[in-house]
């Protein structure tokens, strides 16, 4: 059994309602349209998750909405500005074979670089815009419990102005 994640950063969030609280920040429109078009785009490529766990910050929540995928969420609360090592090992505990994750920089950009072996060579990998999405393999793994830093080999990286612009 081939393990896949897919790997995204929430969509761009709007900041015009200072009073609220970070974790409350709905999206943008530019972030709608952004979310749509990384569903599509992912949709096309073939990469349809099978289980979705994400942050339970708004801003994730809408994003997730807005890929279209008729799958209901695990919102997990460790998920919400997750080191590296928390997002693992939310992963390790994953049941589907296709795992769409969303959360939030800085942690996601540094665990998308700490899972593959290899980045992809895209000019933007490392800094991870929002709604970046990396599409990862595991193929020696036999479960997520299996999954560990430098397992991973990136098959595919997007981020929504390559889609939209």
């Amino acid at each position: 059994m081939s393990l896949t994640l897919i790997l995204m950063r929430h969509a761009k969030s709007s900041w015009s309602a200072l009073d609220l609280a970070d974790h409350d920040r709905a999206l943008n429109a530019r972030g709608t349209r952004s979310a749509q078009a990384m569903g599509d785009w992912l949709r096309a490529q073939g990469h349809v998750p099978d289980q979705i766990l994400t942050s339970t910050a708004r801003r994730t929540v809408d994003t997730c909405a807005g890929l279209q995928f008729q799958i209901t969420p695990d919102e997990v609360p460790a998920l919400y500005h997750a080191a590296p090592e928390t997002m693992l090992s939310v992963l390790q505990g994953a049941t589907g074979s296709t795992v769409l994750m969303l959360g939030h920089n800085p942690g996601i950009a540094e665990f998308a670089a700490r899972l593959v072996h290899k980045a992809p060579d895209h000019a933007r990998f490392h800094d991870y815009p929002t709604c970046a999405t990396l599409v990862a393999r595991f193929d020696r793994a036999k479960g997520w419990r299996d999954v560990g830093f430098g397992s991973g080999e990136a098959v595919d990286f997007q981020i929504p102005r390559n889609l939209t612009d």
